[in-house]
């Protein structure tokens, strides 16, 4: 193709913690404080239990550069102290450690944490047991999971069974997905089963729990935003899970129209005919051949392979 076409904004799913105003997937991370209550693995805590030991004079450095929280983690599977899973996780899996050692922490196996104020090693919990101070604003149970910045609008899913961002309120969970969907795309997302539940078709992360922005394109499968921005930069604007347009096409295939003819074929290939399967529609159709592309007559998508003839 030569010239680029915008991707829609529609097709923003999981935008950072920045921005939730295009997000259609809910981005992975924490559970939400909510109006009145906190989540925990125990219960609820009223807001005024939450914030009521965090002095404003101690909320400006302390944590890493992925959390804001007082307390460190035990990682069950090495035995070692990390500030988070995150950190964990980058440590382990760094190019210079042995490919046989490297691992990722199991979030929902940790057990004990280490006040960053006190050093006293204890159980999972929002208040230290030994100088009361309250670990972090938001605290979920079930994810281990500390952070004082609840500007992110951290919510917990049942469904998901892990903490995402951006508020409960805008998010509903598609069980057959598998995942927190936009509630814009309630009645019109294409279902596919666990869409989220597995790697991204261009960098092969898996998706289900990345951190990064996550797209998902018409036809239902999912990618990372920066991954289907790099696909549009090379014009590659089909799924490279069912080869499906990724966008509206229909002014490409209107020059493609133009272009055919004003391509006339050699009369050799004036009776040629060929099938061809609609990567779009999925209709199989007998057409005749040209050079420049073939025309799939139900949709008139030029997003075609010729499959006999």
């Amino acid at each position: 193709m030569d010239e680029r076409i915008n991707l829609p904004a529609s097709l923003h799913l999981q935008g950072s913690s920045e921005e939730y105003t295009t997000q259609a997937i809910a981005p992975t991370e924490e559970p939400k404080l909510c109006n009145d209550h906190m989540h925990t693995d125990s219960g609820h805590f009223d807001r005024e239990t939450v914030n009521m030991e965090i002095p404003d004079d101690e909320s400006l450095e302390y944590g890493c550069s992925h959390y804001r929280r007082r307390c460190r983690i035990r990682a069950p599977c090495c035995n070692e102290i990390f500030d988070c899973r995150h950190c964990h996780n980058e440590a382990k899996n760094d190019i210079n450690v042995d490919p046989e050692e490297r691992h990722t922490i199991p979030r929902h196996q940790i057990q004990q944490v280490i006040c960053t104020l006190c050093g006293t090693e204890q159980e999972v919990r929002q208040m230290c047991v030994n100088c009361g101070v309250c670990m972090a604003k938001y605290f979920c149970g079930a994810c281990k999971l500390f952070d004082d910045d609840i500007s992110k609008r951290q919510y917990h899913c049942d469904g998901c069974g892990i903490c995402r961002i951006g508020g409960q309120e805008n998010f509903f969970h598609c069980d057959k997905c598998g995942c927190c969907y936009s509630n814009l795309l309630r009645e019109s997302h294409p279902c596919v089963e666990l869409a989220m539940h597995h790697d991204c078709p261009v960098c092969f992360e898996y998706l289900f729990d990345s951190i990064d922005d996550v797209a998902v394109m018409p036809c239902g499968h999912t990618i990372h935003k920066n991954c289907l921005k790099e696909m549009q930069q090379h014009m590659q604007y089909v799924c490279p899970l069912c080869y499906k347009s990724v966008c509206d096409m229909s002014k490409y295939w209107e020059k493609l129209d133009m272009e055919v003819a004003a391509t006339p074929m050699p009369e050799f290939y004036h009776n040629k005919v060929i099938w061809i399967l609609c990567n779009d529609c999925g209709s199989n159709s007998e057409v005749g051949y040209h050079v420049v592309g073939h025309k799939c007559p139900s949709c008139k998508s030029y997003n075609t392979r010729q499959t006999r003839g």
